[in-house]
């Protein structure tokens, strides 16, 4: 084992090489000027996300053999094809199974925290109702 291989840490030789050194931006277009007053209209100009109404969150465990079940009910204005899709994005989220029944949604396990984000993320309100 001939040669020192060790890096030296003392600051002298720089460890690394910046590959980007020697370009310019010479030929580039320059980049869009937006004032503040412009980027202040184009914020006001997006609208705003429509709170889509309040939803109940209930753990419940009663008549299911002891299997503790969350359910999501009190949808307002929302078809059976939408709750479907609601709960197929709470299925994967959660990792268990899941229904739509008599209007409301169950997935299977205690798992109100995971539910009260997806139903936040597609503009429903959760609150967590008794149960």
């Amino acid at each position: 084992m001939s040669g020192n291989k060790r890096i030296p840490t003392d600051g002298g030789q720089s460890l690394s090489h910046n590959p980007f050194a020697a370009l310019s931006s010479a030929g580039l277009p320059l980049a869009p000027e937006i004032s503040p007053k412009d980027f202040a209209q184009e914020t006001a100009a997006k609208p705003a996300k429509k709170n889509r109404g309040r939803v109940d969150i209930i753990r419940q465990t009663a008549g299911r053999g002891a299997k503790t079940v969350t359910v999501v009910k009190n949808f307002v204005g929302i078809g059976l094809p939408e709750k479907e899709q609601l709960a197929k994005a709470m299925q994967r989220a959660c990792g268990t199974g899941g229904t739509v029944k008599d209007g409301q949604i169950e997935i299977q396990g205690d798992k109100r925290a995971e539910v009260a984000r997806i139903l936040t993320e597609a503009n429903f309100r959760p609150v967590f109702a008794g149960g």
